[in-house]
């Protein structure tokens, strides 16, 4: 015969599991520094520009 669980610690243990995933989850999405949301900007800012640049008039 095996031995009992306890649901309480098992329903506990799976929360926190829960959280730690959602934590990870939220480092990679809002993680970023300052400096890497600045180059990321001006990176979208040249490649508009450069679009802008090559649009042809009618």
């Amino acid at each position: 015969m095996t031995e009992p669980i306890n649901l309480n610690r098992a329903r506990k243990t799976k929360a926190r599991a829960d959280k730690a995933s959602q934590a990870q989850a939220n480092r990679v999405r809002f993680g970023r520094t300052k400096a890497e949301k600045a180059v990321a900007t001006a990176e979208t800012e040249r490649l508009a520009r450069a679009l802008d640049q090559a649009k042809r008039e009618d």
